[in-house]
């Protein structure tokens, strides 16, 4: 989670950082109002999740910022911080658009609970923007919650295919939000005011796929008691979503290419043809061209669908997505359940984004749920996520031959380098997302027992050197001690000049001053 903090003074900005990195939070700091519009109107700057302005500033001042930011509409929670806290300057702050007002010097503690106070109040009012979008038709590109660059970039291409009628063929595994997209492009077109109907293809009966589909006369065949427009006609106008279309079956594939290619569809028992103006977007997690190459689907229909291809990335490859997506689903739950949780903690974002979500947004989705139901208190930890616990702890497993050495009901908190060492054994930031590494370094020794804390320093020392060149001042400061520091541990650790290592001829390349001519 990203704050911006927006001050001219660089010794208020400092403090401010190192409390907010205390808290778990990123940082990005700017010293003066324009600086700080350029970057929230930046495309990625849904990455900003709330923005802390000084409110006495050089040439555009804190109250200048609030009126642009809401000329733009971009709805980032503000908190305004100043010197001079007179009854006026609140009113002002509060009127433009802050949704809180501390007085320097503020405290940690008021700092924490000012910035928790808003985002939880912005992820309440995003998703009650977002329900309002959904019903009304008019859910767009900005509803959707996403701060992964592949994403946006998806997300940059689905919105080509808004101003035209060309038919979009969404691709993905099973719970990225294939629908969302669909959701969003018809929301962000001309046809935003018809209808929007989807279609489950693999939950239709194969018997009644044409009459759910296109309609049947009264009487056409046993049990039509009555006429039924189908969802062509439905969806006449707007945007019919066929989910899962690699589910249907032959006979329903061709008579849906000629509804395609005609534009018209005949109703089960009808006299004549009905005209419709129907945009189709479709959805599958099948590789449809190896489908077409077996003969299971249509090559003719495929071509009419796959016109504007677009690939949803699983939420694995999009780890930075998943904090958000995770507070979302709190603000949402927690309102529905009646409780006032207000976060999850660090520890619960680190196993969250450790952990491979083969079942992507939906199963997050469930886990946020189960956990808001599971939770006693104001904050939801580790220990309300038992399954996903137990599975990470289960991947971070050595081998049957040396188990983890834990008892039946110890949770993360006991293991938590066991858990993590393949998901993030070297993490730079405690709350920012770490892909799974493959030099993952070990914890165990053969035996199964926890190797000795001077081996694993040895070997994170070693590691960090190869990693960084033998650069020993960017080692120095990417483990957060000084180079002096560094330099005793390696003379203790025997990894001095006198090493036949490759690495330490880094460091002798660096301490030892260089020969002239």
């Amino acid at each position: 989670m990203a704050i911006l903090i927006v001050d001219d003074d660089p010794v208020q900005c400092r403090l401010l950082e190192g409390m907010l990195q205390k808290f778990g939070y990123e940082t990005v700091t700017r010293d003066n109002g324009d600086a700080a519009l350029a970057l929230l109107g930046e495309p990625d700057c849904g990455r900003i999740d709330a923005v802390i302005l000084d409110l006495v500033m050089p040439n555009l001042d804190g109250l200048g910022v609030l009126a642009r930011l809401r000329q733009a509409s971009i709805n980032v929670p503000v908190i305004v911080q100043t010197a001079h806290g007179g009854i006026d300057n609140v009113v002002s702050a509060m009127r433009a658009g802050a949704v809180d007002f501390v007085v320097k010097p503020a405290g940690a503690e008021r700092i924490q609970v000012s910035l928790r106070n808003a985002l939880n109040t912005s992820a309440l009012e995003g998703e009650l923007n977002r329900i309002k979008h959904s019903r009304s038709g008019t859910l767009g590109f900005k509803d959707i919650i996403t701060k992964s660059p592949g994403m946006l970039a998806v997300l940059r291409i689905a919105e080509k295919a808004v101003t035209s009628t060309i038919p979009v063929l969404v691709a993905g595994e099973s719970g990225v939000g294939k629908e969302l997209v669909a959701r969003a492009i018809h929301g962000s077109g001309e046809r935003r005011t018809k209808p929007f109907v989807a279609v489950n293809c693999g939950a239709m009966p194969e018997n009644l796929i044409e009459s759910i589909l296109f309609g049947h006369e009264k009487g056409s065949f046993t049990g039509a008691t009555e006429r039924h427009i189908g969802k062509f006609v439905e969806a006449s106008g707007g945007t019919l979503f066929l989910d899962e279309v690699g589910e249907l079956p032959p006979a329903a594939q061709v008579k849906l290419l000629r509804a395609i290619q005609e534009g018209e569809v005949e109703p089960v028992g009808a006299r004549k043809p009905v005209k419709v103006d129907v945009r189709i977007v479709s959805a599958t997690n099948r590789d449809l061209i190896a489908d077409v190459k077996h003969g299971r689907f249509r090559e003719d229909l495929f071509y009419r669908l796959h016109v504007f291809p677009i690939t949803v990335p699983p939420l694995r490859e999009r780890p930075a997505d998943i904090p958000a997506l995770a507070r979302h689903f709190l603000a949402l739950f927690a309102a529905e359940e009646g409780k006032r949780i207000r976060l999850l903690t660090p520890e619960a974002l680190r196993l969250l984004t450790a952990f491979h979500w083969p079942g992507n947004i939906r199963q997050l989705e469930n886990a946020v749920f189960r956990a808001v139901v599971l939770a006693e208190g104001d904050s939801i930890g580790i220990d309300e996520f038992p399954q996903i616990t137990a599975q990470i702890s289960v991947a971070a497993a050595p081998s049957a031959a040396a188990p983890l050495h834990a008892e039946a009901g110890e949770t993360l908190a006991e293991h938590p380098a066991e858990t993590f060492r393949e998901a993030a054994p070297f993490p730079t930031q405690p709350t920012m997302p770490v892909a799974p590494l493959v030099d993952a370094l070990p914890l165990l020794d053969a035996g199964g027992d926890v190797r000795p804390l001077e081996d694993v320093e040895a070997e994170l020392i070693r590691y960090a050197i190869t990693h960084y060149r033998g650069q020993m001042s960017e080692v120095a400061r990417r483990l957060q001690i000084g180079r002096s520091t560094l330099y005793r541990k390696l003379e203790a650790l025997g990894l001095g000049t006198g090493s036949s290592e490759p690495e330490a001829g880094g460091v002798a390349a660096e301490r030892q001053p260089r020969k002239i001519a």
